[in-house]
């Protein structure tokens, strides 16, 4: 096992009803923003809600927030913030608007300009306005992390950030604000919080047992949620466990101590920039092509996966290696999601166009190793043709 160090200070407040405790969790002196993103949350009623836990507290609001946040968008609420004076956020939505949240909570307090928080990946923020969250999205697991991602549209670029500063000071998940959300973003959520454990597990073997056992639990329950949800989309059950895994995915646990991937992530993003897939359907076009090509490397780890996620036990190695990588593929389209790029209508063309975006943003060494260079990159995206 690797060194670490492990802090997480997110206030989690779980279970039905609970958006009326804003009241109390959000300071009363405080001067708020509420962000969201679209019309989903208005015709829901969740803003109706929040508004009602704030109706003692000095609030303003401010939508559109886009799915992947533009940061031109971002800098208009930060203007907000600034000219009204307002000194607390409250993110209302999915990992998108609570990433753009964490943008907006550093870049207000930012002397000078805002994209050096992005161009250092967060090491330029030396303050934070507070943020707590609604979450209304099990997907990304932003509402219990210090790390966000956010797209420069001018620069074609979608860039990562964190900072301990960053953690939501509470996030309230309610269950119930998932039954609205569509069938596609809920697909998408189930996918993205596998390749979330994926990319901090297979890997190589750390020797970090709770860690492993953890990973392992939360695909095998995510294999098991994926198709419940969509039978059962209004089960409170399958939703609240579906929602506390894809926290639990990306909260810091299951990634202390051991070594990361995440190239599947940034390769994803730049066909979510090029081309507008969603995050999440980037990820399940890329990673099954990535584990087959890079099987040699994670070899110890696949043969681990094989066994204690899809209970292949028997015969020779490189086929039960072959057949998780394939059921991995088979669960991702049972959810709906393509894992082909000729589903898009994709060819070499896009191919050629992802390569070229990482080499001008730098990303040429990707992986636990940094194999995952150009050629490496193109091998991936022909084998997911």
């Amino acid at each position: 096992m690797l060194n670490f160090t492990y802090y997480n200070p997110t206030r989690i407040v779980f279970g039905r009803d609970t958006i009326g405790q804003l009241s109390s969790l959000v300071p009363a002196d405080a001067r708020v923003l509420v962000l969201y993103g679209g019309a989903s949350a208005e015709k829901t009623g969740t803003l109706a809600e929040v508004r009602s836990a704030l109706s003692r507290h000095t609030f303003m609001e401010f939508g559109g927030i886009e799915p992947n946040p533009h940061v031109e968008t971002l800098l208009q609420a930060v203007n907000k913030v600034r000219e009204h004076r307002l000194d607390f956020l409250l993110a209302v939505g999915g990992g998108s608007v609570i990433d753009g949240g964490k943008f907006i909570a550093a870049a207000a307090c930012h002397d000078g300009d805002a994209l050096e928080i992005l161009r250092t990946r967060g090491a330029a923020v030396t303050q934070a306005l507070p943020l707590g969250a609604v979450l209304t999205l099990a997907a990304t697991g932003s509402e219990m992390n210090c790390s966000g991602v956010v797209t420069h549209v001018a620069s074609q670029s979608k860039l990562p950030f964190r900072h301990p500063l960053l953690f939501p000071r509470f996030s309230i998940l309610d269950p119930q604000k998932t039954y609205t959300v569509p069938e596609r973003q809920v697909a998408n959520g189930v996918v993205d919080a596998f390749v979330h454990v994926a990319e901090q597990y297979l890997t190589v073997a750390d020797a970090a047992l709770a860690q492993e056992r953890f990973a392992e639990g939360l695909m095998q329950s995510l294999i098991e949620l994926g198709p419940q949800v969509q039978d059962k989309p209004r089960d409170y059950d399958v939703r609240a466990n579906l929602m506390w895994v894809a926290t639990m995915a990306l909260n810091g646990v299951v990634g202390a101590g051991v070594t990361h991937d995440w190239s599947t992530h940034m390769i994803g993003h730049e066909l979510t920039v090029l081309y507008g897939i969603d995050h999440a359907r980037t990820l399940a076009l890329v990673l099954p092509a990535s584990l087959m090509l890079r099987r040699a490397g994670k070899r110890a780890k696949l043969l681990q996966y094989a066994e204690r996620v899809w209970q292949l036990r028997e015969g020779d190695e490189e086929a039960r290696i072959e057949q998780a990588i394939e059921l991995t593929r088979d669960f991702f389209e049972r959810m709906g999601l393509p894992t082909r790029l000729s589903a898009y209508g994709l060819g070499d063309e896009a191919i050629d166009a992802v390569v070229a975006q990482l080499q001008a943003h730098g990303m040429t060494q990707l992986g636990e190793r940094g194999e995952v260079v150009p050629a490496l990159v193109r091998q991936i995206l022909q084998a997911a043709r």
